[in-house]
């Protein structure tokens, strides 16, 4: 089998984080670093990763996530959060980056810049939103499997209250929301979980070929 697929096997979410385990701040730095590099639509990357270090903000942020110890428990605790609003700063932030990278001249992307200018304007707030969150499932899926393969553990939260997250982590000052919170680390050999077998559907009811 290949090990991409052990690597998938392996993972689950885990319930209960050994405490005393905590991964080495080189890993944390590669974790981080593949998150980067993480596609997103137009490359804009409407994205901020948060790394939570305090633990006493950590202790609270428990209770809003409905009293999920994972949050405090876990090695580190990631949340990846988007932009409340596509500012036009954004925008014209990244087109320079694109001109400094790929050492063009600023003006010949003016057409690349219009574009996302008016895609930013000619939607609404709320679609915006929902568009720039999707763009953190896309980070997710690559953490997923990042941890996996270096066998991390990392589970996934979409239940906690997203109102109580922002306004703990200060974010409405930031232009930013909560999207997903991310427990990282080791489990801990009392997981409940971690004698379940992995259940998905059969291949064939997942996987369909049209010829």
């Amino acid at each position: 089998m290949h090990s991409i697929i052990d690597d998938l096997n392996w993972r689950y979410a885990t319930k209960k984080f050994d405490p005393s385990k905590k991964i080495e701040e080189g890993t944390v730095n590669i974790i981080l670093e593949a998150l980067r590099l993480a596609p997103s639509s137009y490359g804009l990357q409407p994205t901020k990763i948060l790394v939570i270090e305090n633990p006493e903000l950590r202790s609270k942020l428990v209770d809003a996530a409905y009293g999920q110890k994972q949050v405090e428990e876990a090695s580190h605790l990631l949340v990846l959060t988007s932009y409340r609003e596509l500012s036009v700063e954004l925008i014209h932030s990244f087109i320079s980056e694109v001109a400094v990278t790929r050492n063009q001249e600023r003006e010949s992307l003016s057409g690349f810049e219009t574009m996302l200018l008016n895609y930013a304007n000619t939607r609404d707030s709320d679609f915006l939103s929902e568009w720039m969150k999707r763009q953190n499932y896309i980070v997710l899926g690559h953490l997923m499997q990042i941890c996996a393969q270096l066998r991390i553990d990392a589970t996934p939260m979409e239940g906690f209250d997203h109102a109580q997250f922002d306004q703990l982590l200060s974010l409405e000052s930031k232009n930013l929301k909560t999207d997903l919170v991310i427990p990282i680390g080791y489990r801990h050999d009392m997981d409940p979980q971690l004698q379940r077998k992995k259940v998905r559907r059969k291949f064939h009811d997942v996987v369909e070929f049209i010829k």
